[in-house]
């Protein structure tokens, strides 16, 4: 049975290159429909569900965000990516893991459960696409890639600073909560401060870190040509994981998510930022805070989408490049 008589291309690949002939309305819904499995050996990149939402502060429901990207992902799958000009799944073999089993009511066990299985994904030298959940999930995910290159520079998008004091008991148990992962990752040397930027903030915060800050009005004023190359100037040539979390968006672009700031710049504009990114030495990304329940017409969900799509781009326009 041929790809035009079988449905479900998730399941049933039997490559990890490729693309499926699904109906974008119909199948089984993993990101751009690439096979399911957890035998990720010969995988070029993981892409990974993180489905966490204990830690908010706001509204709920980013445990719903791996799911609606998934989604809103199939559309994407039979055309090359724009605009990379390529077909992405011919250069570059993608698995879709599944989920991380996070837990509902032990949630102090979920940093380990994290970091251990992005661990394992790692492990097989494949790039780590992780799809949040929200932003806490950035913590865990960085000490394991730091683990394997050092200390990162970060590419933050946002429209929070993120670096709000943690409140860790004298138990050990960590406090779980979405506004602190800087704080954690610049106090345990995870990211040099020195090497990294936020693009986008629109909040204040208690402390910088001596994090470069790329504003939210300072955005509306420079092109993507200007931002980007701010950017490279400050990570340089080193590793750099790159973390977008979709309320550096304006909520006309992004109101499905849990701590919507206005202000913000379209999606159009970071994406052409991202596109801007190729010559970095980016070695792990997520999307998180896609919020599905205050979604309209999937507007966030597909923003999200993108954003990943232009993460794939990106490695699979490197590989071909070697």
């Amino acid at each position: 049975m041929g790809k035009k008589d079988s449905s479900d291309y998730a399941i049933t690949a039997d490559s990890l290159y490729g693309f499926g002939e699904d109906s974008t309305f119909s199948g089984v819904t993993s990101f751009m429909r690439r096979k399911y499995t957890k035998d990720v050996e010969g995988a070029d990149m993981v892409v990974w569900g993180i489905p966490l939402d204990t830690s908010v502060t706001n509204r709920p429901g980013t445990r719903f965000g791996p799911a609606a990207i998934r989604k809103a992902s199939a559309i994407m799958d039979a055309d090359p990516i724009y605009p990379f000009h390529l077909e992405a799944f011919d250069k570059l073999a993608v698995a879709d893991y599944g989920d991380c089993s996070v837990s509902t009511n032990r949630v102090w066990e979920n940093p380990e459960r994290i970091e251990k299985e992005a661990s394992q994904i790692l492990d097989t030298g494949a790039y780590l696409l992780s799809l949040g959940g929200d932003h806490y999930v950035t913590w865990p995910l960085l000490k394991a890639h730091a683990e394997r290159h050092g200390p990162l520079a970060l590419i933050q998008f946002d429209a929070h600073q993120d670096t709000w004091e943690t409140n860790d008991g004298d138990d050990g148990i960590p406090e779980i909560d979405h506004g602190t992962f800087i704080t954690r990752a610049v106090r345990d040397g995870i990211i040099d401060p020195e090497k990294s930027i936020q693009v986008g903030i629109r909040t204040h915060a208690p402390d910088d870190y001596g994090i470069e800050i790329i504003y939210g009005d300072d955005v509306e004023e420079m092109s993507t040509e200007e931002i980007a190359n701010q950017i490279k100037a400050r990570v340089g040539s080193g590793p750099v994981y790159l973390t977008f979390d979709i309320d550096c968006l304006d909520p006309a672009y992004a109101p499905g998510t849990g701590t919507p700031v206005s202000g913000g710049p379209s999606s159009a504009k970071m994406l052409n930022v991202l596109r801007k990114l190729a010559s970095l030495n980016i070695v792990g990304s997520d999307v998180v805070e896609v919020a599905p329940a205050y979604d309209h017409a999937e507007i966030t969900a597909i923003a999200g989408a993108t954003v990943a799509s232009y993460m794939v781009g990106l490695v699979a326009e490197k590989k071909a490049e070697r």
